[in-house]
């Protein structure tokens, strides 16, 4: 997984940053291909996305981000995921994703 091009970096506006933990059992190898395949079937051909990332902190902790041209492009651009169901490209990456460790929130760039 790649940023859709670095050279978007000014263009970021907005982000989506959501922290979690994988579910017991579950390797990144897993988490990887659920990833790609949210991006491929959900945001890739979409106005406003630049590209995700997957981070993954010393703890454990996943960090998931998604660029967008603003914030309010970003929320949009989640809730494309839905609140049950699911899109289906979404749903192997939430069964990767231990329930209740997800924490949420979106973000303007102020400079």
């Amino acid at each position: 997984m790649k940023l859709k091009s670095l050279s978007n970096i000014p263009a970021v506006g907005g982000m989506e940053i959501s922290t979690f933990k994988l579910k017991e059992g579950v390797s990144e190898a897993e988490l990887f291909t659920a990833v790609e395949q949210m991006v491929k079937g959900l945001y890739e051909t979409e106005d406003g996305f630049l590209g995700h990332v997957v981070l993954k902190g010393a703890d454990g902790t996943y960090v998931d981000v998604v660029f967008a041209t603003s914030q309010q492009r970003a929320a949009e651009l989640c809730a494309k995921w839905g609140t049950g169901p699911f899109a289906s490209a979404c749903v192997p990456y939430l069964e990767k994703i231990q329930e209740g460790s997800v924490n949420l929130a979106f973000f303007e760039r102020v400079m």
